[in-house]
Formats: C-alpha cells, structure tokens, sequence
C-alpha cells in the first residue's frame, strides 16, 4: 500500500517546459546536423526556396547567447501576433461582462427553446460561426455551464449537452474564418494574405459541423429510446445542474444595441481585412476599439472596461505567450543554419508517398504534435516554417498546408487529455474522460477522414492564394 501511493501518475509537463525541452535539442542538434541551405527566389512577393539547389556550409553551432536569447527573439518577431490574440481576448472580455452571451442565449431560448432536437443545429451553428471569427474557443467554458441546465431539461444526457457545445466551438477554431490564434499565425509564417482562403474553409466548416449534429442528434435519439444506450457511467445526479425553471436575465436595451454592434463590428472587420488587407497591426487596434465601444454602449464605466479587458486578456495570456515561446524552436534551428537541412531531409522522405497525399500525412503530423503543444499558435510557430519548407519543394500550395495544419490541430482538441479548456469543459459537466473517449472517437475519425478528402480535393484544385 505504501508502494502503491509513492506511485504516482504520469503527468504531463507544462507546455513551457516541452518547449524549452525542444529549444535546447534543437541547439544540442546544431552540434551533430550538417549546415546547409537552399537558394531561394521571390515569387509574388514571397521567398520561396529553389529546388535542387540544396548545399552544405560551414558548420555554425548556436552558441550560448544564442540559445539563451532565442525565446526573447522568438517574442520579438511575433510580437504583433502576440498583441493582436491579446487584443481579441480583451475585447471577449468585454463582450462576456457586458451582458452580451446573456442576449444571445435569451434569443436562441425564446425562439427555440420549445422546439426541441431543433435547437442542437441552432446552436450549433452560432456558436461555430462565433469561435470561426474571433477564434475564442475557450468561450466553451463560457456556454457550457450557461446551456447545460437547458439541454438536460430537455432530457438529454450529460454528454450530449457537453458534446453540443464543444463539437461546435471546436469545428469553428479547426475550420477559422479570421481565427487569429492558428489561421492568423499560421498565414504570417506562410506569408499568405491574411485570412485568406476563407472560402474553402467556410464550406469545410459546413460539412464539418453537419456531421457533428447528425452525430450527436443520432446519440440523443438513441439515449431517449433506450436509456441504457448512454456513455454516461457514473452516478451523478443531474438535479445539482438543472434549476426548478431555467432563467435566463432579461437583456437591457443597451446590451441589445451593443450587440446589434458587435455584430456589425465584426462585418465590417471582414470586409476591411478582404478589401484594405489589413493586418494584426490594425486589427489588434481594431479590436481593443471595438472592446471600448461596445463596453460603453453597454452602459460600462471606463474603469470597469479597462478591468475587464485586463480579465479577458488574462485568460488567453498563455495561449498568445506561447506563440513567441514556441517561435524560439525555429529561431535556433536558423542560427544553426540546420533548418534547410532538416527540410531537405525530409523533403527525400516526403518523395516516397503520392504527391496529392502529402497533405494529408501533414495533416496526421500534426495531429500527433497536438499532443505535445495543445495551442494553436504555438504549434503554427513551432511547425509552419519547417512545413513551408517542404511545401515549397512540392507542387502543393502553401495555403494548403495551413489548411492540413488546421485540420491536424484542430479537431484532436476534445480527444487529447493534454487540451486544458477542453478537460475544463468535463470537469464542469462531471464527465469521465473514459466515457467521453468512447463516445467521441468515431466522430474524430470520421472527422479526420473527411479531413483527408478535403485536402486532397485542395490539391488538386491549387487551393490558393499561394
């Protein structure tokens, strides 16, 4: 018995720790891994590397100040990145304390809430189409706690009210329309026109969602048929998540007309973003504007708007942080002048498979390093530049493989005990991980294999802009 509770269960190091774990194999690797490098051409404004013109250099190990400078640069060249995923986590802040979700909830309620399996696409899709635009995924922990008394109340089990909302935000962050966190970073590195190739991920979000709803639609009217069906294997009592009447509070005129604008905001963000170009520069401003007006339209003193802000940057501090923490990875492997060769080298493996399903094996790839950097923007930092490396050796489009990383990252975040909102999310509901596991998989596989045939079409079509 002593033995048993010295024992204890691997835990999984905090993301910081993996990363920095990887920044100093990537140094110690600039020691063992020839230096070489490819000659590069510009292309529509875009470097992009030349084929068959690979050679070794000097060998130039990271030095000791390198290394311990390189997650300060890594922050200095995502620097407007980071702001601009801080700034929308500021103006959420707002918007979630000014009453806005509570208008939103009041709306779907009314006007569906009698109406039931009716509800689960309605939902569904507003919740989707709200993480695609601002990439708030995290906004999960937000709905959930809010529309769980209601889903329950219709009597559909716990996991089917969990799996509503975190099947909808996950497909709106792995499908993002202007999602800042992995579209924006992602398109950065790539050095895509920002957000661009919105429409093909628009049609992918869809479909995506359209087989979440059907998926869970088909469990609710399994469980309701035949209770025994259910996933749900503990004995918690349901009574302590659903009120004696579900109540919502009714929205001021003021928080109806700041969401009205907040509405209009983010039209008109889209329209600027496709018609001026703009870019996290001007839409990290546009956002913390946006966060100000819409707080005192609200009827929110300033001093309150500024709290607030502080609170909704707090809570995705970590997430846009990692973003430079991460950068650091390919910061060292290009003072090492091994980036080129570790490209190359993979490039000779990459020529093995069918060209049209390299995609695809991106996509896995990066499923797999989900894992070990549960972030969006970390993971784009960390992988794009070795990713666009390989790409640019093929006749794939760079557009492309932001789309296979996407995929990858995206749809694994409810199956990765290593997904922190996502646990989050079970904790609040009191689901099992095991029953959730059970439940999810076939939907993550299906998912995936759509993914596949998504990526596959892109190829061919040369999904674009480059």
């Amino acid at each position: 018995m002593e033995k048993q509770e010295k024992k204890q269960k691997f835990q999984m190091p905090h993301i910081y720790v993996i990363l920095f774990i990887i920044i100093l194999l990537a140094s110690v690797a600039s020691y063992i891994i020839p230096a070489g490098t490819f000659d590069r051409e510009e292309v529509n404004g875009i470097n992009v590397i030349i084929a068959d013109t690979f050679h070794y250099i000097d060998q130039a190990p990271v030095t000791f100040m390198e290394f311990m400078t390189a997650i300060p640069r890594g922050i200095q060249e995502t620097v407007i990145i980071i702001f601009g995923i801080l700034a929308i986590g500021a103006m959420f802040g707002v918007i979630e304390k000014a009453g806005i979700i509570d208008v939103i909830l009041n709306f779907l309620i009314k006007t569906f809430g009698n109406k039931g399996l009716l509800i689960v696409p309605v939902i569904s899709f507003v919740l989707a189409l709200f993480v695609a635009m601002t990439g708030m995924i995290e906004a999960s922990l937000i709905f959930l706690p809010a529309l769980l008394p209601l889903f329950l109340k219709f009597g559909y089990d716990r996991i089917a009210s969990t799996a509503i909302i975190l099947i909808s935000t996950v497909i709106g962050f792995a499908c993002g329309l202007t999602t800042a966190a992995n579209v924006g970073t992602a398109h950065t590195i790539a050095e895509l026109p920002l957000f661009s190739g919105l429409w093909y991920r628009a049609i992918a979000l869809v479909i995506m969602l359209t087989v979440g709803i059907i998926f869970v639609s088909r469990y609710i009217k399994k469980v309701q048929k035949n209770p025994e069906a259910s996933f749900v294997t503990d004995n918690v009592d349901n009574s302590e998540f659903v009120k004696e009447k579900v109540e919502y509070p009714k929205s001021e005129t003021r928080t109806v007309i700041a969401t009205f604008v907040l509405i209009v905001l983010l039209v008109l963000m889209a329209f600027m973003i496709f018609q001026y170009k703009w870019y996290f520069l001007e839409l990290g401003g546009y956002y913390i504007f946006s966060g100000i007006l819409i707080g005192l339209i609200a009827g929110l003193k300033p001093s309150k708007i500024a709290e607030y802000m502080n609170d909704g940057m707090r809570m995705i501090l970590l997430g846009a942080f990692i973003v430079g923490v991460a950068r650091a990875i390919s910061v060292v492997l290009a003072d090492g002048m091994i980036m080129d060769t570790i490209v190359y080298g993979l490039s000779k493996v990459v020529v093995l498979l069918p060209e049209s399903i390299i995609p695809v094996a991106m996509m896995v790839v990066q499923g797999l390093i989900n894992f070990l950097i549960p972030s969006g923007s970390g993971q784009a930092a960390a992988t794009m530049p070795i990713i666009i490396g390989i790409v640019d050796l093929t006749e794939m489009t760079r557009q492309t493989a932001v789309l296979a990383f996407l995929f990858g990252d995206g749809f694994s975040n409810i199956f990765y005990p290593t997904s922190g909102y996502f646990m989050a999310a079970l904790a609040i509901a009191k689901i099992k991980y095991t029953d959730w596991i059970k439940f999810i998989w076939p939907l993550i596989l299906v998912w995936y294999t759509i993914g596949a045939v998504l990526l596959v079409i892109a190829y061919f079509i040369n999904y674009g802009p480059m």
